[in-house]
């Protein structure tokens, strides 16, 4: 099966879109009563006891303290424009998150209200689910989001649901390199889908198996290579890169990011953008 071939704008030879994830302070906690703590951690402590984990939060609140001004230094530095796949609430909570998604031009994309798992949630909990998360990504950021993130999972209702309450294109899909018309699961009005990578994101320095910094930067500049070439042959397609404040932030895996800009900046015609963007220009190009 062949994917669909996409021209980019001015004749680049691939798109390029930077994922930046914002899920401190809306993960869960019995401060927000959850049942118990947060499981993803880089800690490796977790208990099902219903108690809160000081030290994971704690971890949590350093990619807004320490990690997102070096992540937002460096996409001012090499002018790199980003989508923000964010919770809700963790902007409502740390609001200067926002204001520097704003202040950047850049693109907030919906992670849900919370970092929790939708999948368990009935179509009238998830429809209410979608429409908070989307008041509230518009009162602090000034502008309603336009696609969506899930945490793992989705149901059979979520593209639908997305789909009635005005989004353009969805991204839990990891099946290629360009995007793609969902016509089949759901009903009317297909919906764009814009694929992701997990392979290239930095959650890989981060579970079991890890990468480490160096790892992950050879990774990723492979991939860019590979992408890029294609291009060059002609057929044009698109990279994810995938961040979290908490984990690219810190000082021994900032500088891989960095190397990473230097060396997409080193090459002409690549379409660096937001995944908003990439689903307009995708349903001009390809309109149903």
């Amino acid at each position: 099966m062949q994917e669909e071939r996409i021209n980019w704008p001015d004749g680049a030879k691939m798109a390029l879109s930077i994922v930046v994830n914002v899920e401190e302070g809306s993960e869960m906690t019995v401060a927000r009563g959850d049942r118990g703590m947060e499981p993803v951690d880089e800690l490796g402590v977790h208990v099902k006891s219903p108690i809160r984990n000081y030290s994971n939060e704690s971890n949590y609140l350093y990619g807004i303290k320490a990690g997102a001004p070096r992540v937002v230094k460096l996409l001012k530095e090499y002018d790199i424009l980003a989508s923000w796949t964010v919770a809700a609430l963790s902007l409502e909570n740390h609001p200067e998150i926002a204001q520097a998604i704003v202040e950047l031009g850049h693109e907030p994309v919906s992670h849900g209200w919370r970092w929790v798992h939708q999948f368990k949630m009935d179509e009238t909990t998830e429809r209410e689910f979608i429409r908070k998360a989307v008041a509230s990504i518009e009162k602090t950021c000034g502008v309603r989001p336009y696609g969506w993130l899930s945490r793992y999972l989705l149901t059979d209702n979520t593209r639908r649901l997305l789909i009635e309450e005005g989004f353009i294109y969805h991204m839990d899909d990891y099946s290629g390199d360009v995007p793609f018309w969902d016509r089949e699961t759901v009903r009317g009005k297909p919906m764009v889908i814009v694929p992701y990578q997990l392979d290239s994101n930095d959650m890989k320095m981060w579970t079991d198996p890890a990468m480490t910094p160096d790892q992950w930067l050879i990774y990723a500049k492979r991939n860019f290579d590979q992408i890029y070439k294609e291009g060059v042959e002609g057929n044009p397609k698109m990279m994810s890169l995938g961040l979290h404040l908490r984990i690219i932030g810190r000082p021994g895996r900032i500088w891989a990011l960095q190397e990473f800009f230097e060396y997409v900046r080193k090459h002409k015609n690549v379409w660096v953008t937001t995944r908003h963007q990439i689903a307009q220009h995708f349903a001009k190009v390809h309109p149903v």
